[in-house]
């Protein structure tokens, strides 16, 4: 039965979101499939009566709670993804009791909304990072600027089981919502609901096969999952987990995954042709292994695919290319075509017979722990999904103990090549360009350290290796760790982006570097001198007040990383958040700049020696 409903969830096009494990009785409202454990139908069997949901007209889904009724807009794995009540037309913004949400024992309000709120009279719950989001209008079109962002996934504010009305305390007069998917920047407008069951029931929930997990917002609220090798509900009551697996390239369910039996007679012929070719070639391996020198220590990925099939499936879950394919467009990987060699690994340049434009990071691998660390945080990372993340295009494991990850490659370029050209007059990277190239990295740092779990860090940021730029200057960063051993602990990886960060900011200022930058930077700042290291083709006194303004603050910012990032007093998420407070200010010269600038405490921190800067 439940091999008929997952072909049925996959074979919908009509809407792909939708393709979650359909319920038992194969409802639909119109063309949408109804996903488990919500049902039209009451006689169909479900966990619970709370997740009846009527049609309308064929085309519309509604979700009673209490006595709300909530237009459906979308479903999710863990939840529902809901309108306002009574909404008609495009409103912008709703009251702050309009939702009428009461929690209960089988929905709550998800952690994956960002609420967007207006007419605030205290602005200290506004987070600034989360407004680095596309988050759309009611009309489908950008929602522009908003008054107040604060992500309900920051527990410092609101708490799991408060409602909307909360906001009113610090005088918010209406908000928006949308849902942002943990991996995601691209925000839908609605109220996501986080459903679950109650784990206190008398019957047994889970199915064989499947691990029972908590519910996030829903207290002593579960859900079931399958187990990995399995899909399905994962549910005693509903449709439970079957077994998958990849068979000839195909992903397969159910008896497809089992071998096919042999008759013992076919089994005989084939052993009496097969096995004068297996002795044959097993001498010949043999023979090539006595040759071939070992290091102590080492293994081969090929031995490790049989113990990680299901892992690197899933962590690659992109293209998979064959070495050939890498090898052809990076010239055979020689030097001229190197971008990086650190202890990250090498990363060359390259094209693919389409001519789309790579980076192929290599990593060693020299042990089983590696691999699967590795494996891991390239699941990890591919499920990223940020404007200004390089994109993760795939994985290759033929060659030997080296893995090779595919990342794009903006044709524009690094964002060191297009600094010099600056200051050698063929291109003028302006102000303007720098400093949101400068906000964009501060922010996909602060994402992959604050929103990920579990965080990943950099190890080496610099613009002529990993910070790249695509054709309208938009950031694209590259590089990430992926292999965590040798690389510090928690402490040194936070200092180590922070200082890196500074550094990089210098540079931008600068449009150049050099070995005792940090030092001559700061004396040249400490003495009222900061113009003498702005990049000359930016002509610092020609600029607008409001520009100078601007460098002197973001020289502030790299001050503050470079001498306190090490005793963590400052932190990527703060860079950030000043840095899109700037780059939204633009060319405004209100109060609210004016006083920014003016509690600046750049002279108060220089006034100690550049010898005392942490240098990691």
């Amino acid at each position: 039965m439940l091999l008929a409903l997952l072909l049925v969830s996959f074979t919908l096009s009509s809407r792909p979101v939708m393709s979650l494990v359909p319920n038992q009785c194969n409802d639909q409202c119109g063309t949408i499939q109804i996903p488990f454990p919500f049902h039209l139908n009451i006689s169909c069997p479900s966990i619970s009566t709370a997740f009846h949901i009527s049609c309308l007209n064929s085309t519309t889904l509604y979700l009673h709670i209490g006595f709300k009724t909530y237009r459906v807009l979308d479903f999710f794995s863990d939840g529902v993804l809901v309108d306002f009540p009574g909404t008609t037309g495009c409103r912008q913004y709703n009251d702050l009791n309009a939702f009428g949400f009461t929690k209960n024992d089988h929905f709550g309000i998800s952690g994956d909304n960002v609420l967007g709120l207006y007419d605030c009279e205290d602005s200290s719950l506004c987070k600034a990072a989360c407004e680095t989001n596309d988050l759309p209008g009611c009309d489908g079109n950008n929602g522009g600027s908003l008054g107040c962002c604060y992500p309900l996934s920051d527990h410092s504010i609101w708490h799991f089981g408060d409602g909307f009305s909360f906001f009113s305390k610090f005088g918010c007069r209406g908000f928006t919502s949308w849902v942002v998917s943990r991996g995601t920047n691209t925000g839908k407008r609605g109220v996501k609901l986080e459903w679950a069951i109650p784990r206190n029931i008398s019957d047994r929930i889970c199915a064989n096969n499947a691990d029972m997990e908590n519910a996030t917002t829903i207290e002593a609220g579960v859900r079931c999952l399958c187990k990995d090798g399995f899909v399905g509900d994962g549910f005693a009551k509903g449709a439970g987990c079957i077994k998958s697996c990849i068979k000839e390239g195909q992903e397969a369910y159910g008896k497809e995954c089992d071998r096919p039996k042999h008759s013992h007679k076919k089994l005989v012929i084939l052993a009496g042709v097969l096995a004068p070719i297996f002795i044959l070639v097993s001498l010949f391996l043999f023979l090539c292994i006595l040759k071939r020198p070992v290091k102590p220590g080492s293994f081969q990925l090929d031995q490790a695919r049989y113990n990680s099939t299901l892992s690197f499936r899933k962590g690659c879950r992109t293209r998979l290319f064959s070495y050939r394919e890498l090898d052809e467009a990076t010239r055979a990987f020689e030097d001229s075509q190197m971008l990086v060699n650190d202890k990250n690994g090498t990363i060359h340049a390259g094209i693919l017979s389409d001519g789309s434009h790579i980076a192929v990071q290599k990593v060693q691998c020299e042990t089983e722990r590696d691999l699967i660390d590795v494996l891991s945080r390239i699941e990890l990372i591919s499920s990223v999904v940020h404007r200004n993340l390089a994109r993760l295009v795939g994985c290759c494991i033929e060659s030997g103990s080296t893995l090779l990850v595919v990342y794009e490659y903006p044709a524009n370029g690094t964002l060191e090549k297009h600094l010099q050209y600056s200051r050698g007059q063929k291109f003028v990277l302006d102000w303007y360009k720098r400093l949101r190239i400068a906000t964009e990295i501060a922010s996909i740092l602060a994402y992959m350290q604050y929103e990920i779990a579990p965080p990943i860090f950099h190890h080496g940021l610099k613009s002529s290796d990993y910070v790249f730029l695509d054709v309208d200057f938009s950031v694209k960063v590259s590089g990430f760790a992926l292999l965590s051993s040798g690389c510090g602990d928690g402490h040194n990886n936070y200092e180590n982006n922070v200082y890196d960060f500074g550094l990089l900011l210098l540079e931008i200022i600068s449009g150049t570097k050099y070995t005792d930058m940090p030092t001559v930077a700061l004396e040249k700042i400490k003495s009222g001198k900061l113009e003498e290291i702005v990049d000359p083709s930016l002509y610092y006194h020609e600029q607008p007040i409001t520009h100078r303004e601007q460098i002197e603050i973001v020289a502030d910012i790299a001050t503050r990383c470079l001498l306190f990032g090490a005793d963590e007093k400052i932190g990527m998420i703060d860079v950030a958040k000043e840095l899109v407070h700037i780059a939204k200010e633009g060319n405004k010269k209100g109060p609210e700049f004016e006083e920014t600038f003016s509690n600046s405490s750049l002279l108060q921190m220089i006034s100690m020696s550049p010898d005392s800067i942490h240098v990691p």
